[in-house]
């Protein structure tokens, strides 16, 4: 499969599955979008009302994975549009949800555990693309790549081989605790999107994620402002590695994609952005941009 038939658009199957882990005890839902020849039929995912072809055949193929990780106490669902995208430009894609720190179950927010589960939720995930009947064929070895929004920024990281440490107030004995993460040596590349970075501000925290690394700040972000990313490009071993911007006017909730006009309220900060900014048409960049990216790295 060449990178041009690739590029093509074509079209986005869609299909939500279970996970199960029981040495953590653990069952998480994940939405899974990927290439597919059955035509998208209007359906709904979540509060969304979107194209896509529900349940279809994979289409016959070898295809790049990338796994999706949401912000603190968010969903997968604010994805879509980027997951799409890439689906439908002949990547498969895995949007885990975080179990217990989530929009719906937000209980380890602030926690070792959630420190340390949330990397494993993408081995978890990534395992089983490799195990399921319908997937476990269609993967190119050694394509995964792993995008994180905030918090997911933190989790792909980590999982990348970054050494985090607590904060006092995360630990049970109130003091900093070093993270033990195993790192999965499968991911290839990485997408950062508002990252949350501070977990890794210890020396030599971040010097073994030696990885191709797109990333991309919001300009107007009080969650995380521009530090965080300097304490990526300053901690990675190799910063030229690292392709990085900051988008113009945008705030931290701009990388989420368009939700509807019923849902876009003050009361609702997910869905707002800075004076204007046009969430809809920066969307359409960040999908091509994203794109390239994972393309160049084959």
């Amino acid at each position: 499969m060449n990178k041009k038939a690739e590029i093509n658009e074509g079209y986005a199957g869609c299909c939500e599955v279970q996970i199960t882990e029981n040495s953590l005890r653990v069952t998480f839902p994940m939405i899974v979008m990927y290439p597919t020849d059955a035509p998208e039929q209007a359906d709904r995912l979540g509060p969304y009302s979107l194209e896509v072809a529900r349940d279809a055949a994979p289409r016959e193929g070898k295809f790049r994975l990338v796994l999706i990780s949401h912000g603190t106490g968010g969903s997968p669902l604010v994805y879509w549009s980027l997951a799409r995208h890439l689906a439908r430009s002949g990547f498969i894609v895995g949007l885990p949800e975080h179990p217990h720190n989530n929009r719906n179950d937000n209980s380890l927010e602030g926690t070792v555990q959630n420190l340390t589960y949330r990397p494993q939720h993408l081995r978890m995930a990534a395992d089983w693309f490799f195990e399921d009947e319908r997937f476990k064929g269609l993967i190119q070895p050694g394509s995964l790549s792993v995008i994180g929004h905030s918090m997911g920024g933190y989790t792909a990281l980590a999982a990348a081989g970054g050494v985090p440490t607590s904060f006092p107030n995360e630990s049970p004995n109130g003091k900093p605790q070093q993270i033990d993460v195993l790192r999965d040596s499968r991911i290839q590349s990485l997408i950062l999107l508002a990252p949350a970075s501070v977990w890794f501000r210890n020396e030599g925290a971040l010097s073994d994620v030696r990885l191709p690394i797109l990333m991309l700040d919001a300009e107007r972000d009080p969650y995380t402002p521009p530090f965080h990313a300097q304490i990526i490009l300053k901690g990675v071993a190799e910063p030229r590695m690292i392709r990085y911007r900051t988008v113009e006017n945008a705030g931290h909730f701009s990388f989420l994609s368009p939700f509807p006009a019923a849902m876009i309220s003050p009361a609702f900060p997910p869905s707002q952005d800075p004076p204007g900014f046009d969430r809809v048409q920066f969307h359409e960049t960040l999908k091509t941009e994203v794109v390239q990216f994972l393309l160049t790295y084959d």
